[in-house]
């Protein structure tokens, strides 16, 4: 059984999701000036609660020092973007590929200042895990429930001016944490998505 929304689901459901992100119309983005990327979204059940997991980075590496983020990194020569997300997932947390199993993909999104073209997968990984942050890309694990990202009370947003267009911007709050930029870009899509499937 995988928690979702605000009960457990079953496979059945699980499956809608999938559905959910195999017939949307994707937005790819293609930029050579732009490095590609990937990341994954990890979704798991825990204690009866549908939980998304992110990554605190830390302050060793060259950019998004100290933010909240997804697992992945730039992708190398001859691995397509999912080996990319899953490589970078093993090398920061200690998750196997094996252990993954792949919903779909979101929308591509651009980070603003660091050029990167980043595309997210999301998953479905078990627990408990025995996952450990990396020390040298990764700093923390932040297990933070489902429910709680949904509450209109958790989300803050903000119009701004981004070279010459208004953009939202979306602020996640979680105990104190904030998650900002690429990632609640992406955590706002896959959001808005599971809500739509858990009530088709």
């Amino acid at each position: 059984m995988y928690c979702l929304w605000v009960r457990c689901y079953d496979d059945t459901d699980m499956e809608k999701l999938r559905q959910s992100l195999a017939r949307r119309q994707k937005r790819a983005i293609t930029d050579e000036k732009l490095i590609p990327s990937a990341v994954l979204v990890p979704i798991y059940n825990k204690e009866g609660q549908c939980h998304i997991l992110f990554t605190q980075r830390t302050e060793k590496v060259k950019e998004h020092k100290g933010q909240i983020s997804f697992p992945g990194g730039a992708r190398q020569d001859g691995e397509s973007l999912l080996e990319t997300a899953l490589r970078e997932s093993r090398e920061e947390i200690g998750l196997s590929p094996a252990d993954v199993e792949v919903l779909g993909e979101l929308d591509d999104t651009v980070t603003m200042f660091s050029n990167y073209i980043v595309t997210p997968f999301v998953g479905i990984i078990p627990w408990p895990h025995n996952l450990k942050a990396d020390g040298w890309e990764t700093d923390e694990l932040i297990e933070v429930p489902i429910t709680t990202l949904l509450d209109k009370k958790s989300r803050e947003d903000k119009d701004e001016v981004i070279e010459g267009k208004t953009v939202t911007s979306y602020f996640y709050n979680y105990k104190g944490r904030v998650i900002w930029g690429a990632t609640a870009r992406i955590l706002h899509q896959f959001l808005e998505l599971y809500a739509r499937a858990m009530t088709e």
